[in-house]
């Protein structure tokens, strides 16, 4: 099931949200509407930054054609896709459709991974969609210490979240307001110095959020250490995340900051 499959599913959808008051107190309840899934896909970013949108199946990219990086990637992850079985696609390539889109060999003996925002773990439910997470307009410059480590551990776990809370929605990428210092290739693709992530769990209950930042290196203490709240990732990067949430659940699920509650079986 990918985007419009989702937007079917969410779309003028009315649920019940438990939101819990101070210590002791007994969650009420409170029918709330949930915005159609593109409205919670989309990402409010400065207007100095270069933009270009681009919708693939299962993901969307809004792509820099200065740094030839994607300013983020947002995608949904609902249980049913993470069962999926098409195999890895394992072929990068050019969207010459994207200007600025790098080319693959940019990357070649630059001493770092083609690391994507959007992974392939996530998209097994479609050959296409698969396919889709190899075009450059996805990859980022990431040290395999990151790629292999925190970065791919956080994937793992988002998955296993969205099996248990029945979506997902992920947006993530490099923190571009940092000043860039390295470049690789003949296009000169700017090398982040971090990268953020922020998870919203719109069917949890009550609803959850938290974000993360991470070094464009090994983390040390691991994600936990790189967890924080939505609010702080916007801070850094100077987005804005779900702002067509009511504004008492934005502030409620963009201020939380509990990874343990991430990791608790319902």
């Amino acid at each position: 099931m990918g985007l419009g499959a989702f937007m079917g599913v969410v779309a003028l959808v009315l649920v019940a949200v438990y939101v819990y008051g101070h210590s002791g107190e007994s969650p009420r309840e409170m029918p709330r509407q949930i915005p159609q899934a593109s409205q919670l896909l989309s990402v409010v970013v400065p207007d100095d930054v270069p933009q270009q949108m681009v919708k693939y199946e299962g993901m969307n990219v809004n792509f820099n054609k200065v740094l030839h990086l994607p300013n983020y990637v947002a995608w949904e992850l609902t249980s049913d896709e993470t069962h999926g079985d098409n195999p890895r696609y394992n072929k990068f390539m050019c969207d010459a459709d994207v200007e600025g889109c790098p080319d693959t060999w940019d990357y070649n003996y630059s001493g770092y991974d083609r690391g994507h925002m959007a992974p392939a773990g996530d998209m097994k439910w479609s050959g296409e969609a698969m396919r889709q997470t190899f075009y450059m307009t996805n990859i980022c410059p990431q040290a395999k210490a990151l790629n292999t480590g925190a970065w791919n551990r956080l994937e793992s776990n988002c998955r296993k979240w969205a099996q248990r809370d029945s979506a997902l929605v992920i947006i993530c990428g490099p923190v571009i307001s940092d000043k860039i210092d390295e470049y690789i290739g003949d296009n000169r693709v700017a090398v982040p110095k971090r990268f953020f992530k922020v998870i919203f769990a719109p069917f949890a209950h009550p609803m959850r959020g938290i974000g993360f930042i991470m070094p464009n290196d090994r983390v040390e203490g691991g994600m936990q250490a790189a967890a924080m709240s939505i609010d702080s990732v916007e801070a850094v990067t100077g987005y804005d995340f779900f702002y067509t949430l009511d504004d008492d659940i934005e502030a409620d699920v963009e201020s939380q900051c509990d990874f343990h509650k991430w990791n608790v079986k319902r």
